[in-house]
């Protein structure tokens, strides 16, 4: 897949999948802007990129703060001035149970998760419509779409996220713009790593390949969606799970 020319900002470019995602792109040609919170890793990740022949930066980016995501919407257009692929990876969550939750956990799981993405496309968005066109993929979960113990908040934030690019689909296919959502299974995250060892082994036992998923393999679905090889594909959910969520 040839992203050459093309211009990406991914958010939670800094770790796990996002940053995969960030490395895939790059390899594929894109320039990319690494968003993160975290502003050591992501100037790390983009110095890689860099050090291997890509194009990257690194810009400062907390998607719950409307400020930030502001300043990082001024910075696009001021440079390069189109955006051609938006990817919200960015994402948070501690396991717990439900009845064990605050109000507090539930704001901040539900900031990031689901009100980042919508907040972060509804500053960028204008921007690919000016351009004429692009692609936005959204990283949301299979506990979205299927359920998740301990996680009942947050897949109820990525079950929003589904429905959010759905919808969003709908309203800028007519200006060029293809929405998709990519919703990831057990990977091997710092979030993954989180989990109590017996949840881990639990759920590597569930997957049908018997493994869990590395970020390169999520990242790859999510160049997929953002290349001209899925030019006719929008509203589109798909599950890299290694067969753990066939159906739901």
């Amino acid at each position: 897949m040839n992203l050459g020319g093309k211009t990406a900002l991914v958010t939670g470019g800094a770790s796990g999948i996002g940053r995969a995602v960030c490395e895939r792109l790059a390899e594929a040609g894109a320039s990319v802007i690494v968003t993160d919170i975290d502003e050591a890793r992501g100037e790390e990740v983009a110095a890689g990129i860099v050090a291997r022949d890509g194009h990257a930066r690194f810009l400062r980016l907390d998607v719950t703060d409307l400020s930030s995501i502001a300043r990082v919407a001024a910075a696009v257009r001021a440079d390069p001035g189109r955006l051609d692929v938006l990817v919200s990876a960015a994402g948070w969550d501690e396991s717990r149970p439900f009845l064990s939750t605050t109000p507090a956990f539930m704001a901040r799981i539900v900031a990031v998760n689901y009100l980042g993405p919508v907040q972060v496309a509804h500053a960028l968005v204008p921007i690919m419509v000016e351009a004429g066109g692009g692609k936005i993929v959204t990283v949301a979960s299979d506990a979205g779409r299927v359920g998740s113990m301990g996680e009942t908040v947050y897949a109820g934030a990525k079950g929003g996220v589904i429905a959010f690019s759905k919808s969003l689909a709908r309203e800028v296919v007519r200006y060029g713009i293809n929405v998709n959502c990519v919703c990831p299974g057990p990977t091997d995250t710092p979030l993954f790593a989180s989990l109590p060892e017996k949840t881990r082994e639990a759920l590597t036992r569930a997957i049908p390949m018997r493994r869990i998923a590395q970020p390169h393999e999520i990242a790859d679905a999510v160049v997929f969606f953002a290349s001209d090889r899925a030019s006719y594909i929008t509203g589109q959910v798909l599950s890299v799970s290694g067969g753990l969520t066939m159906a739901g």
